[in-house]
């Protein structure tokens, strides 16, 4: 299984850790580890996830930038 780096920017709402979970798991990719963190001064999160599947990435990046609230998905090397 292949391993991939997540981060996430998202508004900060109390769903919004829900969504991107849900679409983790639609997606097929399994979370391997995740750490969120509160943007001081703003309404604004950073979750970095470990995800690990057979599928490409970029299949579980696209969907999860769609999210209502997601301002910027980045998939790091």
């Amino acid at each position: 299984m292949m391993q991939h780096q997540l981060s996430i920017r998202a508004q900060s709402r109390p769903e919004m850790l829900e969504r991107v979970l849900c679409v983790v798991r639609h997606r097929g990719f399994q979370v391997s580890s995740m750490h969120m963190v509160s943007a001081l001064n703003t309404d604004n999160i950073t979750i970095e996830l470990t995800v690990t599947s057979q599928r490409p990435v970029s299949l579980l990046s696209s969907q999860l930038s769609k999210l209502m609230g997601v301002s910027c998905v980045e998939i790091q090397q």
